[in-house]
């Protein structure tokens, strides 16, 4: 199951952010043991630099960057990206961009903790917990 993981899961990772890290976690270590195939969004890699950057400091967000670069698949953000995120009715331009990105990328699943921004949505949207409910049961 290819899912985009939108960068507040990651950015609860990076920054141990209660009381969501312990969902988040179990979101990324589905993705390194192969249970999902995990994506991000090229330009949510620009954003948790900036926003770790100015929590934690630049040596903290490039180990954030690097671990995400060697840990994820990137979803590029390109023109038609951008017009296909402009032409979009959600309100947020950011979550339009992942939606275009998850589309064009050919995406089944959007895990965020956002799901109202993503509530126009042609992918399915989980919320961590649906989608770790999700991941158990198709173990089983």
């Amino acid at each position: 199951m290819k899912i985009l993981i939108d960068l507040n899961i990651v950015l609860d990772v990076v920054l141990n952010r209660e009381p969501w890290v312990a969902e988040a976690k179990q979101i990324w270590n589905a993705h390194q043991s192969g249970m999902i195939d995990g994506f991000l969004v090229a330009t949510e890699i620009t954003n948790l630099f900036y926003i770790v950057r100015r929590i934690s400091g630049e040596s903290c967000a490039r180990r954030a960057v690097n671990e995400c670069l060697t840990t994820f698949e990137i979803a590029s953000v390109n023109h038609e990206i951008l017009e296909d995120a402009d032409h979009r009715s959600g309100p947020d331009f950011e979550d339009n961009v992942c939606i275009a990105c998850g589309v064009a990328a050919g995406i089944d699943g959007i895990v965020t903790r956002d799901p109202e921004g993503f509530s126009r949505s042609e992918i399915l949207v989980f919320s961590p917990a649906e989608l770790i409910s999700r991941l158990l049961l198709e173990r089983q």
